[in-house]
């Protein structure tokens, strides 16, 4: 997986997370994830299709959805949420549109084109993601709403 895919999502994330939450926003060691893997509770997923393709995993657990959902609804002067309803889940959802708009739009500055399927947001214990023969880069993010890893798996187009 090259860097040049990898850099923009990063970025991306720190920044719009930084911005929408109004927070400090750490980013944890990158690591590489060949096999199967758990996913934390909630996780929305954006798949790329054209020069690469992919999936990107916005995954955090169920605590951590509902604070980030409550922070970026207090900040639209909204009443927070205590369970992960329709409107928390919404706005998870345009967290990964957002970051994911950020990444795609410097990656097409750099010359790649591609394709996004609209994030679907899966939710429940138990879950694992696999990837055959893709391997993904795991970038974990710390907020004072807890972590949120970011699951990158894109390979060039054969």
């Amino acid at each position: 997986m090259r860097v040049e895919y990898i850099n923009p999502f990063v970025e991306a994330a720190y920044n719009v997370l930084k911005e929408v939450l109004n927070t400090e926003v750490h980013r944890g060691e990158l690591y590489l994830k060949s096999t199967s893997m758990p996913v934390l509770g909630v996780a929305a997923i954006v798949g790329l299709a054209g020069d690469v393709e992919g999936r990107v995993l916005f995954d955090m657990t169920r605590q951590t959805a509902i604070q980030v959902a409550s922070t970026m609804l207090a900040g639209m002067e909204m009443e927070p949420i205590s369970d992960l309803n329709d409107m928390g889940k919404a706005s998870i959802t345009e967290l990964a549109n957002m970051i994911t708009g950020q990444a795609v739009t410097k990656l097409h500055n750099l010359g790649f084109k591609f394709d996004l399927t609209p994030p679907a947001l899966f939710t429940g214990e138990n879950m694992e993601v696999t990837d055959a023969d893709v391997e993904a880069l795991i970038v974990p993010m710390e907020l004072p709403q807890g972590k949120l890893e970011i699951n990158v798996a894109i390979r060039e187009r054969a």
